[in-house]
């Protein structure tokens, strides 16, 4: 099978967003092969270079969505009134969408129920007018000048000030309507692309995009010329993310913006033979704009659990079981009372930035110091970005007001018993390193999507304490303590009830093992997307002949019913043959 990979901002380049996965999607899957067509996001991705890539990937082409290059074309007065009317008709659409509130009110979209739901004649006159523009630019050689130009401005205002329009768009003025024509010149250079040939995404027999948004459009764009399936994954809803974004911008831009991310997922998703979200969260969020459930195949992002294997299984719950076998019970008990004795230690490891939420877990560890006397807390992360290193400046005079340094004796060196540290620090220690270094490891973040270091956690078999917030719920399952969000006391009460209990920290630690081994491993993922790939080109009618190795047509490619015309799905009445249809006899009558 050949399949048209798309991506962007991720896969090929090195240290982009989603690249791990697909890399090993693409290496798991070695025995089809991949066309990748990659968005980048600036210079300094693309001078970055790409990840080495593996023999199945048999073609590359990549295009910067960070600079729109001129390609020369002049548009003649016929073509220049076709794109009027294909732009028109879009932002038609954009100022018309029955968008709910949520473009006007960003902190609304927090909750799924909020995300409104385009109209069924806005979503038709968009996809459309997409569909046409994207005609055009096939026609004419494509479309930068033409986005660029003040036809597009104009046809937006019109569109604005036409009756029907929605208050926030007529309220646009000419600052806000330069800054949407912009922002859609941007989201529509895919269609000035010459990726849409016969020997490009019309060779491939699916499309499968890494994300939603722009990522999807060309996928778009082949299933409308050539018909080409497509499979969408989201482990994050990008419609979400424009939802919460741009908050010092007017409500005209916030109102249009919204709205055309609106149509275009509700085009994606009306399009898409099948959406695969990577966790319930994101799934409720896909049911919320619009997606249909019988199209939507929850797959699991998997890990690599190789690297925590060592520390996977603990050697205290392996001890017991030999003891006991043994008659050493007793001097296990004395093992454990030594081990009871030894200062516990509380982990916290992930990127630190105001969404993790250190300050209550700060002020949760002194609830725990007090109860608990020596536990210490190990907070290993980098800051993330000039918002992320305020933060970590602001944590660690909270930790020196709060806890004292302390020392063993009088000549010793005293220490904080909140340390904060940057991966790969003293001893170059490794995540499994400082995982099976804690005791009980910790997340208190008030915003969470897929908490991928909560499984390395449950990887290396330890005992976790968690907030209630994105899709760790749904991780965790019944293998660890989960408490509300933004809750001190509650954090810190769940903490010491594992740090006095370690015959329930080896239990959880050992089912959390057993949990993200059966659904979070790299086996599973590409076995999902292996039958899912098979189950979409399954139900896809030929679209070329197949050839084999000598050029012949191979047979039984098509299906036979592929070959019958009309619906043949639904029931036809059977034909009847003319001598068995009763027709009466003439009557003739005799004139004397």
């Amino acid at each position: 099978m050949r399949i048209g990979l798309l991506t962007e901002g991720g896969y090929p380049y090195v240290g982009g967003e989603g690249g791990v996965w697909c890399d090993r999607l693409v290496r798991g899957l070695d025995r089809h092969e991949f066309d990748v067509y990659a968005f980048s996001t600036g210079q300094a991705q693309e001078d970055a270079g790409w990840v080495e890539l593996p023999p199945q990937v048999r073609r590359v082409r990549t295009a910067p969505l960070w600079a729109a290059e001129e390609d020369g074309v002049v548009h003649g007065r016929r073509a220049r009134r076709r794109f009027t009317e294909h732009y028109g008709e879009l932002a038609a659409a954009l100022c018309t969408a029955a968008e709910a509130g949520t473009a006007e009110r960003p902190r609304a979209a927090e909750k799924p129920g909020a995300a409104g739901k385009p109209g069924t004649a806005e979503a038709d006159r968009f996809a459309n007018a997409l569909h046409g523009l994207a005609e055009l630019a096939r026609d004419e050689g494509g479309l930068v000048a033409a986005l660029h130009s003040e036809q597009a401005v104009r046809a937006l205002e019109r569109a604005c000030r036409a009756p029907g329009a929605r208050r926030a768009a007529r309220e646009a003025r000419v600052p806000d309507l330069l800054t949407v024509a912009g922002h859609l010149e941007r989201a529509l250079r895919p269609l000035s692309l010459d990726w849409y040939e016969e020997d490009g995404l019309g060779a491939v027999d699916l499309c499968h995009a890494a994300s939603g948004g722009i990522a999807a459009l060309p996928g778009l764009l082949a299933r409308h010329f050539f018909g080409v399936p497509l499979v969408v994954t989201e482990y994050g809803v990008r419609l979400r993310t424009h939802y919460l974004t741009r908050p010092e911008a007017s409500p005209a831009v916030r109102s249009l913006l919204a709205a055309f991310h609106g149509l275009l997922t509700a085009e994606t998703y009306r399009a898409a033979s099948y959406l695969v979200p990577g966790n319930a969260h994101a799934r409720r969020w896909q049911e919320r704009c619009g997606a249909d459930r019988a199209k939507l195949r929850t797959i699991h992002p998997g890990l690599d659990a190789t690297p925590f294997a060592r520390v996977g299984e603990d050697r205290r719950s392996e001890e017991r079981e030999k003891g006991e076998k043994r008659g050493e019970r007793a001097d296990l008990e004395r093992r454990e009372r030594r081990e009871r004795a030894e200062p516990h230690t509380l982990v916290w490891l992930g990127r630190v930035e105001p969404a993790k939420d250190l300050v209550s877990l700060l002020h949760a560890f002194a609830e725990v110091r007090a109860a608990e006397p020596g536990t210490r807390l190990r907070i290993v992360g980098r800051p993330s970005g000039p918002e992320g290193e305020a933060y970590l400046g602001h944590c660690r005079a909270l930790a020196a007001q709060l806890f004292r340094d302390e020392a063993d004796g009088p000549h010793a060196v005293g220490r904080n018993p909140v340390s904060f540290e940057e991966p790969g620090g003293p001893g170059a220690e490794t995540t499994a390193d400082v995982h099976a270094g804690g005791t009980v490891t910790v997340l208190s973040s008030v915003v969470e999507g897929f908490p991928a270091g909560l499984i390395e956690a449950m990887f290396c078999g330890r005992a976790t304490v968690s907030t209630d917030v994105g899709a760790v719920v749904e991780v965790i399952g019944g293998t660890g303590l989960v408490v509300p969000p933004r809750n001190p006391r509650a954090l810190a009460e769940a903490c010491v009830s594992l740090l006095r209990d370690p015959e329930r920290r080896a239990r959880l630690g050992a089912a959390a093992r057993a949990r993200a081994l059966e659904l979070f491993s790299i086996e599973q993922n590409v076995a999902a997307f292996r039958g899912l790939y098979l189950e979409t080109v399954a139900r896809t009618p030929a679209r070329r002949p197949v050839l084999g190795g000598a050029g012949d047509p191979q047979p039984f490619a098509a299906p036979a019913e592929a070959h019958v015309p009309g619906h043949w799905t639904e029931p036809t009445p059977r034909a009847v043959p003319t001598w068995a249809v009763e027709t009466p006899e003439p009557v003739t009558e005799t004139v004397r």
